[in-house]
């Protein structure tokens, strides 16, 4: 997969840009001769990955993908060749406090970004980013496929089953008759990596407290989730772009990008793995009564390994390792953060192609 040749002169839109997912995609990609446009809400946050990173290649556009004309606009004037839509409400424990908004952005959000694209008079490759969650959680031990059940029990889960349900809907109805689209869905678990600083996630909640050698307060130590370090699925998404121009066939399509059913791991085991890797890290439990999450969740990405030949690479222990040493490099090392970027993707870069070659 030729990656430099694949991007190569072409407009690149980017909906949740300033998120982390976002925000390192926006890097990898500005390595590559390419233009960007990033839409996202103005970022309040004191500390976010989007601040460091380089905006040489970006147009930097901000407002809500709820807001369609303006949207319409903006889409329609950059003209992109390929879209990547990871703009969302992505905490939990906000959709409960806010399910409102999280369900107009999450839902209304992606059907205005499928409209805008309907209007597109050229060629263009989209993926539209979704959630592990989008499954009905069935505490399946073999693993959510993408022909399981959607649907959820708090209004993130329900937002997200609800934005595939627009896409399926819309693909068969419309879009599938508009031979200059090709489309398909993306489910990716939860993500670890340097640079998130997100409220309410377990590792982004260790470093605040740990840089500052505090306590850390932890719900659920026994919920399982398919952790994965943050370019795994970004690998994902750029795989799955790069197959949509190569495979009519899978137009339409939704893929899972997660660890192994055997990876899958719980609160506790990751913290016990980046305490090898944080000098005086503690940490102690307590039980959450504001809102109940699902105990037990799992992925099964065997369609995205056998289609789009997509593989994870980092084990669980070595995804810690990394995003530790990130965050320690950052706090205590003052390493420019284009470098701790730049050293991740290329030591992931390298490792791939040195597995899939073997």
């Amino acid at each position: 997969m030729n990656l430099k040749k694949f991007y190569n002169k072409k407009k690149i839109l980017i909906t949740g840009h300033t998120g982390f997912k976002g925000s390192w995609l926006v890097h990898w990609l500005s390595r590559y001769n390419v233009q960007i446009m990033g839409i996202s809400l103005r970022y309040e946050s004191k500390l976010s990955l989007f601040k460091f990173i380089s905006k040489k290649k970006l147009i930097d556009k901000r407002f809500d993908i709820a807001n369609y004309k303006k949207l319409e606009k903006n889409v329609l004037k950059f003209k992109p060749d390929i879209v990547y839509h990871l703009a969302a409400q992505s905490l939990v424990k906000e959709s409960v406090i806010n399910p409102l908004k999280t369900f107009t952005t999450n839902i209304i959000g992606t059907a205005n970004v499928l409209s805008c694209l309907n209007k597109l008079e050229k060629k263009t490759i989209s993926v539209i980013v979704t959630s592990d969650k989008c499954y009905e959680n069935l505490k399946l031990l073999r693993g959510y496929s993408e022909d399981d059940r959607l649907g959820g029990h708090d209004p993130y889960s329900a937002s997200k089953a609800s934005a595939e349900i627009v896409f399926k809907s819309y693909f068969n109805s419309i879009l599938k008759k508009n031979k200059k689209i090709r489309i398909a869905t993306a489910r990716a678990g939860n993500v670890i990596g340097g640079g998130d600083w997100s409220l309410n996630r377990l590792v982004p909640d260790c470093i605040r407290a740990w840089s500052l050698n505090n306590e850390v307060k932890i719900r659920n130590p026994n919920s399982t989730r398919p952790w994965q370090h943050v370019l795994e699925p970004l690998s994902g998404y750029i795989t799955l772009s790069y197959y949509l121009k190569k495979n009519k066939n899978i137009n339409g399509a939704s893929f899972n990008f997660g660890p192994k059913i055997s990876e899958v791991a719980t609160v506790k085991k990751v913290l016990q793995i980046s305490q090898k890797y944080w000098k005086g890290s503690k940490f102690k439990f307590y039980r959450e009564k504001f809102f109940k999450e699902d105990p037990l969740l799992r992925l099964n990405s065997i369609k995205a390994q056998k289609i789009l030949k997509w593989k994870k690479i980092l084990s669980l222990e070595k995804t810690l390792q990394l995003t530790m040493a990130w965050y320690n490099d950052f706090y205590k090392n003052k390493i420019r953060v284009s470098d701790l970027l730049n050293r991740d993707i290329n030591y992931f870069l390298n490792l791939k192609k040195k597995i899939l070659n073997d």
